[in-house]
């Protein structure tokens, strides 16, 4: 059997945020079967956590219900919510599938991750995106190759929260890619900026909450808005937030999440 968690991240609330699937293995199993496990859950992504020889250090690797992912957010956090529920520690780290060391601590009633910062390059704009997601102009348009995703920024924050994109459009507009991230300014005091992030060539049609995105989404409205510490909303149906402070070459990302399940996983 596998220890197994649902956990709700980037929320304060349960069946708010982005659900995600925590497995904590006490051996290995191989990829297929990590696979074959979060499709079975069916949510964005389900990591995979197992404890090394270092204290306070653990492995994790992401499943999306398609194939392999080498970072992700919320359910680095729903990783995290579950460790230091288990253990009276404020920090620990976790040793990703590309070797990647990310930084975990706990500060109040927040988890800080430390994740990389990456740069985006210009890109011109793929019409056939546009017309996919129901956008007839952006203000600009950009990529970065890390994590093959084309970032698009509009004008307004409500009209990011009303697009409802043509999914099977969206798939054949673009080839080589995991994803379309569209963004714009908030029009409110309570954020700097809204984000959706559309990834059907990878994973589910749209995460709800997406925090690996803040690898290069963090930098760009920085260099917008002349922050290095900002609030983000994501403006999918179940919505979330969090905090993201540049610092140097590290984005940390201040997030909350809610344990909604535990139980085993038969079949280990």
């Amino acid at each position: 059997m596998i220890k197994t968690y649902f956990v709700d991240s980037f929320t304060s609330e349960p069946f708010k945020g982005n659900p995600a699937g925590v497995c904590l293995l006490e051996h290995d199993i191989s990829p297929e079967k990590m696979l074959n496990i979060a499709a079975e859950i069916g949510f964005s992504e389900t990591a995979f956590v197992k404890k090394t020889n270092s204290d306070g250090v653990y492995s994790i690797r992401y499943f999306s219900p398609k194939k392999e992912i080498p970072l992700c957010g919320h359910a680095t956090l729903a990783a995290a919510k579950i460790l230091f529920e288990k253990t009276p520690t404020g920090a620990i780290s976790f040793i990703t599938g590309e070797n990647l060391n990310l930084t975990i601590n706990k500060s109040d009633h927040n988890i800080v991750m430390e994740f990389p910062v990456y740069d985006v390059i210009p890109l011109a704009t793929p019409l056939t995106v546009l017309h996919a997601l129901g956008l007839e102009a952006v203000i600009n348009t950009s990529y970065n190759p890390k994590t093959k995703i084309i970032l698009l920024e509009i004008a307004d924050s409500d009209t990011l929260a009303a697009l409802k994109p043509d999914f099977n459009a969206l798939t054949h507009s673009y080839e080589n890619i995991n994803g379309v991230l569209a963004t714009a300014a908030s029009n409110t005091a309570a954020y700097d900026f809204h984000y959706r992030y559309f990834w059907p060539w990878a994973g589910t049609n749209e995460d709800p909450v997406t925090g690996g995105v803040q690898t290069f989404l963090a930098k760009y409205w920085s260099s917008r808005l002349n922050k290095t510490k900002m609030k983000a909303f994501q403006s999918s149906q179940r919505t979330g937030y969090m905090t993201v402070e540049l610092i140097g070459d590290k984005v940390l990302i201040y997030g909350t999440a809610v344990i909604v399940l535990e139980g085993n996983l038969i079949g280990d």
